[in-house]
């Protein structure tokens, strides 16, 4: 059984569209930075410590089959600071005026462990955003997009048009890069069989 330790829709949504099967238990844990924690080393404690939680939560309970726990962190790095997920409008406002007109990266952590192990790995991608006037930035968190994303938006909605170009996976900018979560499954002894998900042999 594999579980996702997310209630992000935006990883469900990317789990689901690769073709696989699993269960979503939302891991609560606090994500405070620890002084001098670079990035991936945040990304990455954070996403194990979510898949550990549920894992643990779990592992004695009734899931049927081995259990695969999946965690994941996504965060948003510019040489200022480091971006979480905005406190209010105004924070919104202030991160999407950090961006504007600049390259930032994203870095998702992702931690998948089983009864045999446990990987935890980091996907980086580098995001390039226009100038954004004002009115936009205002309009935009008008609606209510950015205040759930970290960096304070989503690259698959509105702040699309604000995005000329990025280096690296699409996917991980959205929330988790499935490409290498996928080699993580596989490694794990999962693969896909149409939309469905099986044991290897």
């Amino acid at each position: 059984m594999l579980v996702l330790a997310s209630a992000s829709p935006r990883r469900k949504e990317l789990l689901n569209q690769a073709g696989y099967e699993f269960k979503v238990v939302p891991a609560n844990i606090p994500e405070e930075r620890r002084p001098d924690e670079d990035p991936i080393a945040f990304a990455t404690r954070l996403a194990q410590e979510k898949a550990r939680t549920v894992f643990d939560s779990l592992a004695h309970g009734s899931i049927e089959g081995p259990l695969l726990v999946l965690g994941a962190d996504t965060i948003v790095v510019t040489a200022e600071e480091l971006l979480g997920k905005p406190r209010d409008a105004a924070d919104a406002a202030r991160m999407l005026r950090l961006l504007s007109g600049r390259t930032h990266q994203v870095i998702t952590g992702v931690s998948l462990i089983s009864v045999e192990k446990a990987q935890t790995t980091a996907e980086t991608t580098l995001v390039t955003m226009k100038e954004i006037p004002e009115r936009e930035i205002a309009a935009y968190i008008a609606i209510g997009e950015p205040m759930d994303k970290a960096g304070a938006y989503a690259i698959q909605g509105y702040a699309a048009r604000w995005i000329p170009r990025i280096e690296g996976c699409y996917s991980n900018v959205v929330g988790l890069p499935i490409a290498r979560v996928a080699a993580m499954l596989q490694d794990a002894g999962l693969r896909q069989t149409g939309l469905c998900t099986t044991k290897l042999p």
